[in-house]
């Protein structure tokens, strides 16, 4: 599978004391049941090499017990509340995942749309990290009530992390 690769790939370049999976990290409650050996033994592998916390997520309510790792509905860490689902109104310290943000940036009679992480100093929203997940535009409605008005920017994924203000962000 892609996505594992890809997770492998990371973990072993930066070697990360905690992994924190923001809730739908499988398709659905059986998602677990339907991994293959070969994928199986790799995610087992990613779970005793750090420690694991799985949030739980709309798709995966109750993550996979023989998996590894611990499982929460969401969870605190100092000033940091990790939780699928970004809640509106002031929630300082929040990172999220849920909405999988992706912007569009026009410039030079072009445009482009990437993932890209959703920050406005206060909370912060993660891009799905599955390859076969979409991305929902920040400029969606769904986002209006986490940002209230507040100047945000979208940190654009490509061939490094791009900085751009919310103001220059496009539809579509």
């Amino acid at each position: 599978m892609a996505t594992l690769k890809r997770l492998a790939a990371v973990i072993a370049r930066m070697t990360p004391a905690r992994v924190i999976a923001l809730g739908d990290s499988f398709h659905d409650r059986r998602g677990g049941d339907r991994l293959n050996e070969a994928d199986r033994a790799s995610l087992c592998a990613m779970t005793a090499s750090a420690e694991w916390i799985w949030i739980a997520g709309n798709h995966d309510p109750e993550p996979p017990r023989d998996l590894g790792g611990r499982a929460f509905g969401e969870l605190t860490i100092g000033p940091l509340t990790f939780r699928h689902e970004p809640r509106p109104g002031e929630n300082t310290g929040e990172i999220a995942g849920h909405l999988h943000p992706a912007a569009r940036v026009a410039g030079r009679g072009r445009s482009i749309r990437r993932r890209c992480f959703a920050a406005d100093g206060r909370r912060l929203v993660l891009p799905a990290f599955g390859t076969l997940a979409g991305g929902l535009n920040v400029l969606d409605d769904a986002f209006r009530p986490l940002f209230d008005g507040r100047a945000f920017h979208a940190w654009v994924l490509g061939d490094a992390v791009h900085a751009i203000a919310g103001r220059r962000l496009v539809d579509g």
